[in-house]
């Protein structure tokens, strides 16, 4: 039986407000699962043909859905680029979540969020994502930019973090968002572009505890008031 088709009217011994509601709760997960297999789609579609070649008849025909569907939940490609973007930042807020801690020891707090970071590098649709945002920024620039600024002045979590160290005193005051970026450099020198441009395999237990410990230890060394924090 396919979504379409269409459902028997109740019979007098039925609770239509009951079916109702259950049938409306079914008929949202199907839209959200649609959704969510037109963003796939979309994702392989991208990243083997670019953002301007892409096709929204191969994006419906991959999604197994009619494109007046794919119209239905995004109004262009743009969209679709969006809800991609979206999807990133989603999974990078997902995996940090860790709040700052006064009475809790910053190399402890801060290996915690490394090894968040670290984890991202073994997911495949994350560096799937990834592949297809970097390379659409390489080709149009300004609509990656573009595409950036729709999320406005969002945060990412690590700086967050790093704020709030720097506002208890136990981190030197400075640019949080700076401080997160050189420490981002540090974790995927190893954990990232290694895997996104040259198809190296995530690493390994002992490889994630060697780039945890010594960015840890680099960071703090420099931006830490005690180095012992």
């Amino acid at each position: 039986m396919t979504s379409d088709a269409p459902r028997p009217a109740p019979g007098p011994a039925e609770e239509p407000l009951a079916d109702e509601a259950g049938g409306d709760s079914e008929r949202m997960r199907l839209t959200d699962r649609k959704r969510q297999s037109i963003v796939d789609a979309a994702i392989a579609e991208f990243r083997e043909h670019g953002f301007e070649v892409a096709n929204m008849d191969r994006i419906a025909a991959r999604a197994q859905v009619s494109k007046r569907t794919v119209y239905n939940h995004f109004s262009g490609k743009d969209a679709l680029f969006d809800a991609i973007l979206e999807r990133l930042w989603a999974a990078t807020e997902a995996q940090v979540k860790l709040a700052y801690r006064a009475d809790r020891p910053l190399r402890e707090q801060l290996l915690a969020l490394i090894d968040q970071k670290l984890a991202m590098s073994d997911d495949p649709q994350f560096l799937d994502l990834a592949r297809v945002l970097i390379a659409e920024a390489i080709h149009a620039p300004q609509r990656a930019r573009d595409m950036l600024c729709r999320l406005g002045g969002r945060e990412e979590g690590l700086t967050v973090w790093i704020r709030a160290a720097m506002a208890d005193g136990r981190l030197k005051a400075g640019d949080a968002a700076f401080a997160a970026a050189q420490l981002q450099a540090l974790v995927k020198g190893f954990a990232f572009w290694p895997q996104i441009t040259m198809g190296q395999p995530p690493l390994d237990a002992a490889q994630r505890r060697q780039v945890a410990d010594s960015a840890a230890d680099m960071f703090l060394c420099f931006h830490a008031v005690e180095a012992a924090g």
